[in-house]
C-alpha cells in the first residue's frame, strides 16, 4: 500500500477530469482526494496498490478524448490509515 500526490498538467479542467478519476479509482479501490488549483493544473492524492494506481492514471488518459495529460508529477506521502472512499475536492 502506497500514497502518492500527484499533480497533472495539461488539459485537466473544464474537461471532466476530476469526476472521471473519481470514478477510476472508486472502482479500482483507490481511496483519495482530487482537485483543481487555480494555476490550471491539477493535485490529487491517491493510496493504494502503487500498479493499481499507474493503471489509473493509464485509464485516465484513453477514457476520453477532452481529457490530455500533458505531463504528471508522482511523489510519495504518508498513507492515511482511515481513509475511505475517493472524493472531489473544491
Amino acid at each position: 500500500m502506497k500514497r502518492y500526490y500527484v499533480l497533472f498538467e495539461g488539459q485537466v479542467q473544464g474537461v471532466g477530469f476530476r469526476w472521471r478519476l473519481m470514478d477510476i479509482c472508486s472502482k479500482m479501490h483507490i481511496t483519495g482526494t482530487v482537485k483543481n488549483r487555480s494555476d490550471g493544473r491539477v493535485e490529487a492524492y491517491m493510496q493504494g496498490e502503487s500498479a493499481d494506481i499507474l493503471s489509473a492514471i493509464d485509464r485516465l488518459r484513453h477514457t476520453s478524448p477532452w481529457i490530455i495529460i500533458e505531463d504528471y508529477h508522482m511523489k510519495e506521502v504518508d498513507i492515511i490509515a482511515d481513509e475511505r472512499g475517493f472524493d472531489v475536492r473544491y
